[in-house]
């Protein structure tokens, strides 16, 4: 792997991996919490849009740009990146990374597209209505970070998006969208150095005018809001269950390793994790209980979420308190230790073997740290997670004193 910053400031990441297909991915350090005083979902807006035309091609242009080639473009939002990504046949990479940076940083957003796209977002926000699963973890993130920009939703409301003009979305873009915010990470098939001299070729390319200088990001502290315990009457005919709370953040060097093993113990994606085992596995209480950790650049959150028949609310939650109480008293043993750092092990390899995924991955390491972690480098970090550690992150993430809830009816 090779990773450097082209002379605009523009980091990158190019990796020889893969076969025929190539993977290129632009990870913009600005999202929904950088929204300062703009309107509420305007990073999401912008993503949505930056595919309506360019000052250079139509919308109708872009949509086909990759398609007709057999590749792939899309593109998502979360509260701290907008990340732009394809996948084309190798051959094609230098026009797919042309691409995403033209999408950057000459977007048009014209008046006529925007108020098309206005209309699908806006459907995309009342689709949650019907998903209550989705919508109670929302509204869990957005109570336990209330006052915080962490706190904002991702998608903003119907009110604030009907707001958003395409001015306001250019200004946006030349605030936040500047080189120095940006990373570009390629996955292929390809000599790294060949990659590499494409890609500062393509940047110096891009970015030979003047461009704004980027700002840093502006750390909050977080301090933590008042404990709630809420239920919302909904009518629904399953109960959607969410309790948690603020756990280490995506710098904490001591204790965020921990809080990945001690997730995924407790409810990760494998069928053996501790609630499944118990709340689905051993008495068919629900049909799915999970445990996300999500990881910030101020703080992190772990939050455990269910949902099930009302009858069984109270001993869903009843077995859930002796899951962690069981996790911040007995420290694992030896044994059960050495498993679950090999199940994690072998689940973040098998992930990492995917070049989609580790595209993406490189580009959220180099906006967050400036650098690409080797795998050698998180192995050793999960070689090294103590039993001790893992009982002192339960006992922290889960103090009685500092858990909330939020139950949908």
């Amino acid at each position: 792997m090779i990773t450097g910053k082209a002379a605009c400031g523009m980091q990158y990441a190019v990796k020889k991996g893969g076969n025929a297909v190539g993977y290129c991915s632009l990870t913009i350090k600005c999202g929904t919490r950088d929204e300062g005083d703009f309107h509420n979902g305007i990073a999401h807006f912008t993503e949505h849009t930056l595919f309506k035309g360019t000052g250079h091609k139509s919308a109708r242009v872009i949509n086909g740009y990759l398609d007709k080639l057999g590749g792939e473009l899309n593109a998502f939002t979360t509260k701290e990146e907008i990340v732009i990504h394809s996948t084309v046949l190798k051959e094609d990479l230098g026009k797919a990374a042309s691409l995403l940076l033209e999408l950057a940083t000459c977007p048009a957003f014209p008046e006529e597209e925007i108020e098309v796209e206005r209309g699908v977002v806006i459907d995309e926000i009342n689709s949650y209505k019907d998903s209550p699963a989705d919508d109670v973890y929302d509204k869990f993130e957005e109570a336990l970070l209330a006052d915080h920009p962490l706190g904002k939703t991702i998608l903003g409301t119907a009110a604030s998006v009907r707001k958003i003009t395409s001015a306001e979305l250019r200004e946006f873009v030349r605030e936040r969208f500047t080189p120095g915010n940006m990373a570009l990470a390629i996955v292929a098939d390809i000599d790294e150095r060949k990659m590499e001299e494409a890609v500062l070729k393509l940047a110096g390319k891009v970015f030979d005018g003047d461009w704004q200088e980027s700002k840093e990001r502006l750390l909050v502290p977080v301090n933590g809001t008042p404990v709630f315990n809420r239920t919302v009457n909904k009518k629904n005919h399953e109960v959607n269950a969410v309790l948690g709370g603020l756990a280490p953040s995506l710098y904490d060097k001591d204790d965020r390793f921990p809080a990945i093993l001690l997730n995924n113990i407790i409810g990760g994606p494998a069928s053996n994790s501790l609630l499944n085992d118990l709340l689905r596995e051993k008495h068919g209480w629900v049909y799915g209980v999970e445990s996300s950790y999500t990881q910030y650049s101020e703080t992190g959150v772990m939050a455990i979420s269910l949902g099930c028949e009302r009858t069984n609310l109270e001993k869903c939650l009843a077995a859930v308190r002796k899951v962690i109480r069981k996790m911040q008293d007995e420290p694992l043993s030896e044994s059960a230790l050495k498993a679950a750092k090999k199940q994690l092990l072998g689940q973040l390899a098998i992930s990492s073997d995917n070049g989609e995924t580790q595209c993406l991955s490189m580009g959220k390491s180099l906006v967050s740290f400036g650098k690409v972690s080797s795998d050698q480098e998180n192995r050793e970090a999960i070689c090294s997670i103590s039993a001790e550690s893992l009982q002192r992150v339960a006992r922290n993430t889960f103090d009685p004193e500092k858990t909330s809830s939020l139950i949908f009816l």
